[in-house]
This record gives C-alpha cells, structure tokens and sequence, in this order.
C-alpha cells in the first residue's frame, strides 16, 4: 500500500489575471450587442420598468427574424413584481405591431389586476391588440409623434368558413371591445366607430390614431413621455403609501 504524504504549506490560491486590452474589448462590444450601451446604469429603484416591443407572439412561434416579445417571458415577469416588496411600482413601454390576440389580452389581464401602481407609455406604436395592453394599467401616456391602429380582429392561415368561425371572432372582438371601454374613457360607440371605419387605412377597415387624438378620444389619459411617466407613477406610489399608512407620512 502506497501512502502519499504532502508536507508542504498549503499554497495560496493563484489570482486570476488582469483583464487584457483585448478582454475589455470583447466586454465591451458584447455589452453593445447585449444591451445596446457599453455602461448599464447601476443602483436598485422601486420602480419596474417592462417593455413591450415589436410583434406579441403567442401560441404560435414567429420567424427568427422577426422582433417579437414573448408572453410566456412577460407573465412571470409580472408575477414577480408583484410578490417583491421592493418593487412599489410598474411602468410599462410600448412600441408594438399586436400580434397574438389571447397573449395581448392575457398580459393586459395581468397588467390591469396588479396591486401596485401601474403607468403605460406609448411609444413609437400601441398597434392593433397593443391598445388594449395600453390602456390596462392606472395611467396611459402616449408621445406626440406615436400612432395608435384600432381595427377588427383578423384570422390569419387557413380559415373554414363556417357560422361558428365567425361567431368566434365576433366574441373575441366583444372580448377586446369591453376591455377597452371598462379601462378608458372612451365610449363603446366611439370605439366602435373607429374600429369599422372605411377608407382609412389600404385595403382595410379601422383607424390610425395619432398621439392628441388617442388623448381626445378618451383612449389614453395624456401625453407624455419617460419622464411625465415615471413623475406619475412616483405620484401614485405616494399615494398607495398614505393609504397602507392611515394617511400619516414622517
């Protein structure tokens, strides 16, 4: 039998090297293709920030080489804001084509039902199913210059053309109408007047709402942007405060 024997000191532990030119290079340049900025902002906040862009995809996986915002990512997202007790606060950003009806709804659905103050802000666009996603939270802003498209729901691929297809699409078009009229200041009949019309967009029925519109129509509450947004939602934030405290603030 063999018996190995160290007398030796323990050695210490070797330092890893420094960072080369090189290394910091290839950091930096990841850091531009990861999050488009070579220094991310540090410090904890109480604010969440989420953003939704591009296309919503749902059921269906979209092609690689569309930009697409998962609902499966969002959901969990949400879920977590609402259990950490250092999040007071969320503030959602758009710029989105729509895309999946139930993923938009679902997400709207779970925006609408947070116990902390929510905001949303439009920009760029709030298209299609994203106008229900808009107007889901406390309080909307939308930029001057974004667009805002309200048209009837759609059904893409192979449709069979049956009574009950489009009995279908009919509920799930109340579906969406209901859900923007019970969470903004526009009417049904405006809403609805707006979604139907002719001749405004190409070879299709529906509007394109521009930024003062969507705020005239009672669509969103007003306009803004990153800023106005995040005053707002430090205002409500004070305001849930004084009240989970009986209305005393030291």
């Amino acid at each position: 039998m063999y018996i190995l024997s160290n007398n030796k000191q323990e050695e210490e532990q070797p330092q890893s090297p420094p960072m080369t030119e090189d290394a910091r290079k290839n950091a930096t340049v990841e850091a531009i293709q990861q999050l488009g900025q070579t220094v991310t902002p540090t410090g904890e906040s109480n604010i969440f920030c989420m953003t939704i862009i591009g296309q919503i995809e749902g059921h269906i996986v979209l092609p690689p080489q569309n930009k697409t915002t998962k609902y499966e990512h969002l959901i969990p997202q949400l879920v977590a804001a609402e259990q950490n007790p250092k999040i007071e606060g969320v503030l959602i950003i758009l710029n989105t084509v729509g895309g999946d009806v139930e993923a938009g709804l679902a997400i709207a659905e779970m925006i609408a039902t947070l116990s902390k103050p929510t905001v949303t802000l439009v920009l760029g666009g709030g298209h299609s199913i994203g106008v229900p996603i808009a107007v889901a939270s406390n309080y909307s802003l939308i930029a001057e210059t974004a667009t805002m498209t309200i048209h009837p729901i759609r059904l893409n691929g192979l449709v069979i053309g049956v009574p009950q297809t489009f009995e279908y699409l009919d509920k799930m078009q109340e579906r969406v109408i209901k859900f923007v009229t019970r969470h903004s200041n526009i009417s049904d009949e405006k809403f609805k007047e707006l979604m139907f019309k002719t001749g405004e967009l190409t070879r299709d029925i529906g509007t394109s709402v521009v930024g003062p519109d969507a705020v005239k129509f009672g669509l969103i509450d007003a306009l803004g942007g990153v800023g106005e947004g995040i005053r707002e939602l430090n205002r409500l934030i004070e305001e849930r405060r004084k009240a989970n405290t009986g209305g005393m603030v030291q």
